[in-house]
């Protein structure tokens, strides 16, 4: 099995975590994005929107985060982390819909502005991040996981990009029971951590 991935890409870490997370052996394979990797016909045959993470895997390429999560924990036969029952699993889709979203909309491209230079409006992917960030702790309330009372993929998928966001200026000390489903994850037997970058908030810490 081998994983095509960034270091600093949260897409990829949540594959590489949930990798780890099932005790699955697997390579790592860098993507040099700088140098246009991702745009070579060799990278475009397993991942055809040139983005990373893309998983080998028995002969077959699969793209995009989420259904690599999908894929992995169904490989693996795990319906703790992916339930087969129609409401638990809608209730997981949802949140991967989510990093899809909102996620992706928000924490993460206020973070590709300070880590890659990305082009976006700081003010408003700020706002963005703040109003998923209210969102969650609102639902973390009275639960300690986002879709079961156990972790699921949905977690993983929105682990990365929230435990970095400050890194796109966006400060989560004002969201206690977000900050308490990052340490669970982070004390999860088999947790590896996403690349940490000195940018906004952290390089001022």
């Amino acid at each position: 099995m081998k994983i095509h991935h960034h270091p600093l890409s949260g897409h990829a870490h949540r594959v590489v975590l949930f990798a780890s997370l099932l005790g699955l052996e697997h390579e790592l394979v860098e993507v040099d994005l700088q140098a246009g990797a991702h745009k070579k016909p060799e990278f475009l045959a397993i991942s055809p929107f040139g983005q990373v993470p893309a998983l080998e895997d028995d002969g077959v390429a699969i793209a995009d985060s989420n259904a690599i999560l999908v894929y992995l924990a169904k490989k693996a036969g795990r319906s703790d982390w992916l339930p087969e029952d129609a409401l638990a699993a809608a209730r997981v889709q949802r949140w991967l819909s989510v990093a899809a979203g909102e996620l992706a909309y928000g924490p993460a491209a206020a973070r590709l502005i300070t880590v890659f230079g990305a082009g976006f409006n700081a003010d408003e992917v700020i706002g963005r991040a703040h109003a998923l960030l209210g969102k969650l702790e609102q639902h973390l309330a009275d639960r300690d996981w986002l879709a079961a009372d156990h972790p699921t993929i949905a977690d993983v998928a929105i682990y990365s990009y929230i435990a970095r966001a400050p890194e796109g200026n966006v400060e989560l000390s004002a969201y206690p029971a977000v900050n308490r489903l990052l340490r669970r994850i982070e004390a999860l037997p088999g947790f590896v951590p996403f690349a940490q970058t000195p940018a906004g908030l952290t390089a001022k810490a």
